[in-house]
């Protein structure tokens, strides 16, 4: 009879969006329709250029282990990408390719934090990313970001967390949740704090009216996470990269070897065809997300809650529902329950977020739309109201 299981593993905290989610299913096993608003996976099946790259590669029997830093071909085409988006040069030898990004953000933390060491992040902030720090006993120290600011984390609040056990400072431009950018003379500021920036830029590619900026223009200590899940809305293919300073990729690399060993091979050909060939279609995707972008911004705005920031990138958007209560998770299921959609509460993005609902726009118009009309009628239901 198993007698025990580590504390680490019993108190990591569950993802809450994973909550309402399956929240969700239950209600849908019963009958009801409800409309996701709450995942952050694209809606749009894999470009066919790249499904027929990976066909293509099962049958030339590229079925084998590559080598642990990933396919040549694939890392190469991320420096071409790197050069062509932001002007950096990168070295193929800097890449590591991971069975998507998630995997990298470990491979990172282990490499750069030791127990009792910590690690700055900004308050809201992606879940996952304090309790990664929390499982190999590190610290997360964090940063209280303005709703009336777009939430930019500012570099004289970074260096005001600084201590003698700061190890590295966490930003993610384009944002989850908020969906905003962070501004290019931010980054460089927090660059100039001396300190390794780990910089997630998993949804570069999807900005709308402006430009996203990579952490590697501002500084070569960066750590940048980065993936084909969201922009080639290739979720289930499971396949990132990092690019990491020159002195941090053996250590990185012997990690891989030893926990992942490498990357899919059929993924990273799917991937090499992605940078190449998949352009019009992100193209189009992005087109279809920034459509629905501004139409769900006026669409909350009207029915008030609060947005004083319009989000530019990713497919997310943080709005103010301090109005309506101050338990982002009951009412999130209040939501659900009642009006059948289904939304992120704050909570589950930190403290600073609570109050505050994340809604995703990774669905159709149609269903945004029957979506939002679901909560408006919703709304003028509802006996009560907290002012």
């Amino acid at each position: 009879m198993l007698e025990r299981i580590t504390k680490k593993a019993k108190n990591i905290p569950s993802f809450i969006v994973m909550d309402v989610l399956e929240r969700a299913h239950v209600l849908e096993r019963e009958g009801r329709d409800i409309i996701h608003l709450e995942i952050g996976e694209p809606d749009f099946p894999t470009p066919s250029c790249i499904c027929e790259a990976a066909v293509e590669a099962i049958h030339r029997g590229e079925t084998h282990y590559t080598h642990s830093l990933g396919l040549l071909e694939l890392r190469e085409a991320i420096c071409e990408k790197y050069l062509e988006w932001y002007g950096v040069t990168v070295n193929p030898d800097r890449i590591v390719v991971t069975s998507g990004t998630s995997p990298a953000l470990f491979m990172i933390f282990s490499a750069l934090l030791e127990a009792g060491d910590e690690i700055i992040l900004s308050d809201p902030h992606y879940p996952c990313y304090p309790n990664f720090a929390e499982f190999i006993g590190a610290k997360p120290v964090f940063v209280d970001t303005l709703e009336e600011e777009g939430f930019q984390l500012r570099a004289e609040k970074v260096a005001e967390k600084i201590g003698p056990r700061t190890r590295a400072v966490m930003i993610n431009s384009p944002s989850n949740p908020t969906g905003n950018l962070l501004a290019p003379e931010e980054m460089a500021r927090i660059a100039d704090l001396g300190l390794p920036v780990i910089s997630d830029e998993i949804y570069h590619g999807l900005v709308y009216g402006r430009k996203a900026h990579s952490a590697l223009e501002y500084s070569d200590n960066v750590f940048v996470l980065n993936g084909f899940s969201k922009l080639y809305a290739m979720t289930g293919w499971r396949l990132g990269f990092l690019i990491a300073p020159e002195p941090a990729i053996r250590p990185l690399q012997k990690v891989q070897q030893n926990f992942f060993i490498s990357a899919g091979s059929i993924s990273q050909w799917a991937g090499v065809a992605a940078l190449k060939e998949a352009e019009e279609d992100v193209a189009r995707m992005r087109e279809t997300y920034d459509e629905r972008r501004r139409y769900m911004i006026g669409r909350l705005r009207e029915l008030g809650f609060g947005l004083p920031v319009e989000p530019a990138g990713a497919f997310y958007m943080l709005v103010n529902a301090k109005h309506l209560s101050p338990n982002s998770y009951e009412l999130a299921f209040e939501m659900l329950e009642k009006a059948g959609v289904g939304v992120s509460p704050g909570i589950d993005f930190g403290k600073n977020a609570e109050g505050y609902l994340r809604f995703s726009y990774a669905n159709s118009i149609e269903k945004i739309r029957e979506g939002l009309d679901r909560i408006e009628e919703f709304l003028t239901n509802r006996s009560t109201v907290i002012g």
